[in-house]
């Protein structure tokens, strides 16, 4: 990308449509309004087929129909998969097939040093957003693809700015944790918050089609092939509403937590990141000969493998290619999985496990009360403070990564 003028490169907005018709025109808005023109907004509307004879789900289909003219209105390539006779039939379907199905044809027409950014309808950002994703990668041309920074702003509504803050504070407790602990798969897969070169999505193969989780394995599909960039000065709003649209996400995660149901979505505690550390820093001596791992448990009763390291060392001739196999094995999925079935043996609160995490890492730097926090009685205010401190935090570590 660098042997090109930053005005050669054409973004490519990858948008999947399905009953957005009351937010399309903030996000159209957003991506009208950029500073950076050379852009082709490629969409794709979509539902399942047999929504049109199902009397409850219906009128998003109308609604669809409506969307598309607003689209191929404001100049959008449109993919129909929303018309009588032409949307999902069987399994194949949902966000992830969308996306799937735009990046594919967008790989038809681009050039390899041609960008994608991937968003969604319910998503806005600023004027400099596409500039300053041009201008990453190309001072960063060997970086994969752009985890961008995120940010959801409050409503007003008691209920949901409380659900919605809990659900940042979980994510970004993870990915604090990640980052901590050195994991090469330390970024929040957010659909909207996506950018690659075409390069990149040919090198891998394009995406795996998942009917929701796309956006993670996706990234965790371009991390294994190379690294990935997540800091950027311009951020993406995504919006701040429950939404059953996704299988899981933003959206399902509120809808869950406004009932109390946090169960998916716990504050990791810090010492099962240590566990992943220890692991990590076994590796090279597991080149040599078998030793005992923190994760050896997890691996022999919950992936049903007794003795991974030996057949990675019978498949890489040197240690850095044996350490580099194992970061492949035990990847974002497995340290996602191993936090999951280790966390069940924990009898610790959520709050408890994020007190612990502040006062190991951050107890000098901390102007709040963190001692008393509760997700269920603390202000807005108060947990708007901790949410802000963390995305700081955040923030400063994909900074020294670049």
């Amino acid at each position: 990308m660098s042997t090109h003028q930053a005005s050669d490169i054409t973004i490519y907005v990858a948008l999947p449509v399905m009953d957005e018709e009351l937010v399309v025109n903030r996000c159209l808005e957003a991506i009208q309004k950029q500073t950076y023109h050379n852009f082709k907004l490629f969409a794709c509307v979509n539902q399942p087929e047999s929504w049109w004879n199902n009397t409850l789900k219906v009128e998003v289909c109308h609604a669809n129909a409506r969307v598309m003219a607003i689209l191929r209105e404001a100049g959008a390539h449109v993919i129909d998969r929303t018309s009588r006779g032409k949307g999902w039939q069987g399994k194949d379907m949902g966000v992830g097939w969308a996306r799937k199905v735009i990046m594919d044809e967008i790989n038809t027409v681009a050039s390899p040093s041609d960008i994608i950014v991937s968003t969604d309808a319910d998503t806005v950002f600023g004027e400099h957003y596409f500039n300053s994703i041009i201008q990453l990668f190309k001072k960063h041309p060997d970086r994969m693809a752009l985890s961008n920074p995120y940010y959801h702003c409050l409503t007003g509504g008691d209920d949901l700015d409380r659900a919605l803050l809990r659900y940042e504070i979980y994510m970004r407790c993870y990915a604090l944790n990640l980052w901590h602990i050195g994991s090469p798969y330390t970024f929040t897969a957010l659909g909207s918050a996506i950018a690659l070169p075409v390069s990149a999505y040919r090198k891998i193969g394009g995406m795996t089609p998942k009917k929701s989780g796309e956006d993670f394995y996706f990234l965790q599909k371009l991390r294994k092939a190379g690294k990935i960039l997540t800091w950027n000065a311009e951020k993406v709003y995504p919006a701040t509403r429950y939404s059953d649209r996704v299988f899981f996400g933003t959206g399902p995660a509120l809808i869950k937590g406004q009932k109390g149901d946090w169960e998916s979505y716990p504050i990791y505690h810090r010492c099962l990141f240590e566990d992943i550390r220890q692991t990590y820093e076994l590796f090279g001596l597991l080149f040599n000969k078998d030793v005992d791992t923190p994760l050896d448990s997890f691996i022999h009763n919950q992936l049903n493998e007794k003795n991974i390291w030996t057949s990675l060392r019978n498949n890489t001739k040197t240690a850095g290619s044996f350490v580099a196999a194992c970061h492949q094995k035990i990847d974002g999925l497995r340290i996602l999985q191993f936090l999951k079935w280790k966390n069940d043996t924990l009898k610790i609160s959520d709050e408890e496990a994020l007190k612990d995490f502040f006062d190991y890492f951050y107890k000098e730097e901390v102007s709040f009360n963190i001692e008393n926090l509760s997700f269920i009685s603390s202000s807005i205010q108060q947990l708007d403070k901790v949410r802000n401190f963390l995305a700081m935090k955040e923030l400063e570590w994909q900074y020294k990564d670049l």
